[in-house]
């Protein structure tokens, strides 16, 4: 019988078992099966699921990850790319600064390196975008090598597997010692994997299946009845709320206009409605002079710091208009609505329920 106390070795073959039988099947997964059989997974498709699922559910990435690989199979065709073609593809999947990093990483190792990924973690964190953690993932489900990675669900798993109960972020360290110490040299990309798939399906934050679990035996919070309170968390700060004003201005012939917001700041790249500041008093600033018309109703929307309510205005487009430099005028044809983040989608929603339209 292999022993079962938290800091096993043994525990790995144990959880790789349970893996062998019940891995999720996504779509840029290499399956136990498969990679058996001798397939080596993908590192452009690793690294881009990776950057999409930061701070972003699976079930939200996955068509997502879909169009992205249709369009732009590898990272020589990621690279060459129009900018405005990869933001308006990313639209609604929030966080945009991804999809920024996500351009100036690909053409990184387009050019510096021959397109082809580095396979060492040093290199990896050196291209831009790639933090500790997705380094650490490409590193071991990429390439296989024996690097610890640490998100929210291997936390979790660590956390109740030792009922560890310092507060997270503070408690980070010990966490990732604990799951460094588990790591295989074999197969420690399968086991990367198999551990963020205990805590998606069975160690969950609510309810965990702890009855079914292939760690129950060793688990210290399931014996000491603590499973529900791990891992524990510093209280957060109340998130402030912001106010603005968004523009919408068309004209006769159904001319949308819109900016392309800078590169930097939150929602960079991305094309947007013309708008005010977002602060506790907003300071007008419409693009043109008009007879701006409130049409009543607030669009709400989250940010990871803050919470924005934003007032809706609406205007003619003047005839003959000339767009300043920054911004763009699209036929109504042409106009998507899905092309536009989410606060701004929820903005044109809020102008097409109250003027009745579809």
């Amino acid at each position: 019988m292999r022993d079962q106390t938290p800091t096993s070795p043994a525990l790995s073959l144990e959880l790789l078992d349970w893996y062998d039988s019940h891995a999720r099947t996504m779509p840029w997964r290499t399956s136990p099966a498969d990679r058996k059989a001798g397939m080596r997974p993908d590192p452009y498709r690793v690294w881009m699921s990776e950057v999409m699922l930061q701070q972003t559910t699976v079930a939200a990435v996955k068509e997502y990850f879909t169009r992205f690989t249709t369009r732009w199979p590898t990272v020589a065709a990621l690279a060459e790319a129009e900018d405005g073609d990869v933001m308006a593809e990313w639209a609604g999947l929030g966080y945009y600064a991804r999809a920024r990093n996500l351009l100036k990483c690909a053409r990184v190792v387009h050019h510096d390196h021959g397109g082809v990924f580095p396979n060492t973690l040093e290199t990896l964190l050196k291209l831009p975008g790639v933090g500790p953690y997705t380094a650490a993932a490409i590193a071991s489900i990429a390439f296989d090598l024996s690097e610890t990675v640490l998100d929210g669900n291997v936390e979790r798993v660590m956390a109740r597997l030792h009922d560890h109960h310092a507060p997270l972020p503070g408690s980070r360290p010990a966490l990732k010692d604990f799951a460094a110490a588990l790591t295989p040299p074999m197969r420690p990309g399968d086991y990367a994997q198999a551990v963020m798939d205990l805590g998606a399906t069975l160690c969950t934050p609510k309810s965990p299946a702890c009855g079914i679990c292939p760690w129950r035996t060793p688990c210290q919070a399931r014996i000491n009845g603590t499973a529900a309170e791990l891992p524990k968390k510093t209280p957060k700060a109340p998130k402030p709320t912001r106010h603005g004003i968004a523009y919408l201005a068309r004209s006769e012939t159904g001319d949308w206009l819109l900016e392309r917001r800078p590169d930097k700041g939150l929602l960079g790249g991305m094309l947007g409605w013309p708008g005010s500041d977002w602060a506790d008093v907003p300071t007008a600033a419409p693009p043109f002079s008009a007879d701006w018309q409130d049409i009543g109703g607030e669009v709400r929307h989250t940010f990871t710091h803050f919470h924005l309510h934003l007032r809706v205005e609406v205007a003619e487009l003047p005839k003959g208009f000339n767009a300043r430099e920054g911004q763009l005028v699209l036929t109504k044809d042409a106009f998507r609505a899905k092309d536009l983040p989410t606060v701004m989608r929820k903005a044109f929603s809020l102008f097409q329920d109250n003027q009745g339209l579809g």
